[in-house]
């Protein structure tokens, strides 16, 4: 049973799904990733983390666009963007990138949108706002957690925000608030299982590194 699972369970097997059923899932479900997202520590406790839930068709359709553009630019031969990495061979990542693709082709589907976003106590602008990040992604990985937790997927991208000015028009956005990250959640078409990371012992060093 899923409420069952213990916390190293749930860290151990929250792979990132992009292919996500159109189900509606309900608000109350949706209300209950946010408060334990909310559940992180924020810088000073200012506890300024605030979310937009996009479940309105229009608007996920804005969203869905800005993150096409954004992906097909991700996915052009031209990106840079590496076609194997040492410990992914290319067959993994293209599997990958068939996925970010497949919510590309798919977002405005998907029945929830959360944008995770920070108030700030003055208006700031957007190239301004990465110090806040210590107090978002935190959050987000609560969010992420508690999604696996209740049978849920989903996964943060940026690349949906990246043009930063067309999304707080979209968004509705004041001059106080910044948007960090999009996560798109519903359930998921594919199965969960443990994700693949290098073992500890090849990422830390005791003291210093050299």
């Amino acid at each position: 049973m899923t409420a069952e699972m213990g916390i190293f369970e749930i860290i151990y097997n929250c792979r990132a799904m992009r292919r996500l059923k159109s189900d509606p899932v309900p608000e109350e479900l949706l209300l209950k990733l946010v408060d334990a997202a909310n559940q992180a520590p924020t810088g000073s406790n200012a506890q300024g983390a605030r979310w937009i839930i996009v479940r309105d068709r229009e608007q996920r359709a804005k969203l869905a666009a800005l993150n096409k553009s954004a992906v097909m630019a991700y996915a052009a031969p031209a990106s840079g963007r590496a076609a194997a990495l040492p410990h992914q061979d290319a067959d993994k990542r293209q599997r990958m990138l068939n996925a970010v693709l497949w919510q590309a082709e798919h977002m405005q589907d998907i029945p929830a949108l959360i944008i995770a976003c920070y108030e700030f106590d003055h208006p700031v602008a957007d190239a301004n706002t990465a110090g806040a990040g210590g107090s978002i992604w935190p959050a987000v990985q609560n969010l992420l957690l508690a999604a696996r937790a209740l049978e849920l997927g989903a996964a943060p991208t940026t690349l949906g925000l990246a043009d930063r000015g067309a999304a707080r028009a979209v968004l509705g956005l004041p001059s106080n608030m910044a948007a960090f990250c999009l996560i798109p959640v519903g359930y998921p078409l594919g199965r969960f299982g443990p994700v693949t990371r290098l073992p500890v012992e090849e990422t830390v060093r005791w003291d210093r590194w050299q």
